[in-house]
């Protein structure tokens, strides 16, 4: 008997096919999507430390399983919508550890003194603690994040200063040299800084050049750095250095760091807060 001529379809790979590191990295770019809005093929290929075709192949997996939705260039969640006020880096984003944000957003605020200049970083956590200053009267907030900018000028009342720049269609902030340049002149009371990643041997880290330039100009221009990170961002590391640990003054994060961690950074002479 002759065979069919053609190819004999090939299964598709399943989770089942993978191993327990691949599994590990696709959870966690599902995990980034959610939190970011978006994540880049390319900064994907540098956290980790995987071939660009590596995460190709990752994405088209997760988008056939229903998890995110392939984009050019990346991928955005699964359910991904768009909101008139943003831009496409800033969807409306289905965030883990939301109550663990939400408490680390209100210490923050609580760190806040009536009449202080504060420097808000780009960041969820960021945005739910501007609506905890309508009480803190005097204020000025400065901010590179268009979504920072219009939530602070809508529910408080304080002097809002936009930084210029070119704005990131993924970060919804403005990046780069002209950013930098106005934050040589200020003289901040406060910066609450956000974190992609950060551990003990590399500090703080990120996967994005301008994102980590923008935030190191922010803690050299800041008397006092208070860092919201909650749990999932300790012991990564992304493959770009912002900071050692050390600039930091205090870290507010959820009880999920780990009580070895605490210790190491209390060591440094770090104040750690849990919520």
């Amino acid at each position: 008997m002759s065979r069919p001529k053609g190819k004999s379809a090939k299964p598709s790979a399943s989770a089942g096919d993978a191993t327990p590191m691949t599994l590990q990295r696709r959870s966690q770019i599902v995990d980034l999507a959610n939190e970011r809005g978006s994540v880049r093929v390319v900064e994907l290929a540098g956290r980790f430390r995987v071939s660009e075709v590596t995460i190709r192949t990752d994405l088209d997996h997760l988008e056939r399983e229903g998890r995110i939705v392939r984009d050019r260039g990346g991928a955005l969640p699964a359910a991904h919508t768009r909101s008139v006020s943003t831009l496409p880096g800033m969807e409306q984003r289905s965030r883990l550890s939301v109550d663990a944000k939400r408490r680390i957003a209100t210490a923050a605020a609580h760190r806040v003194k009536p009449g202080e200049a504060i420097l808000l970083d780009a960041g969820t956590t960021v945005v739910e603690m501007v609506r905890h200053l309508t009480g803190t009267n005097g204020l000025t907030i400065v901010t590179n994040a268009l979504n920072v900018a219009h939530t602070a000028a809508a529910a408080t009342d304080a002097r809002v200063i936009m930084l210029g720049g070119t704005v990131g269609r993924d970060s919804g902030s403005t990046l780069g040299p002209m950013a930098e340049d106005m934050m040589r002149h200020l003289v901040i009371d406060q910066l609450f800084l956000g974190a992609q990643a950060a551990d003990l041997e590399h500090g703080l880290t990120d996967t994005n050049i301008e994102i980590a330039q923008i935030k190191r100009a922010m803690i050299q221009c800041s008397r006092r750095v208070t860092l919201l990170m909650d749990s999932s961002k300790w012991d990564a590391a992304g493959f770009i250095r912002v900071a050692p640990l050390t600039t930091v003054h205090t870290i507010i994060t959820d009880q999920g760091l780990p009580e070895q961690a605490r210790t190491a950074i209390e060591n440094l002479g770090i104040e750690i807060e849990t919520v």
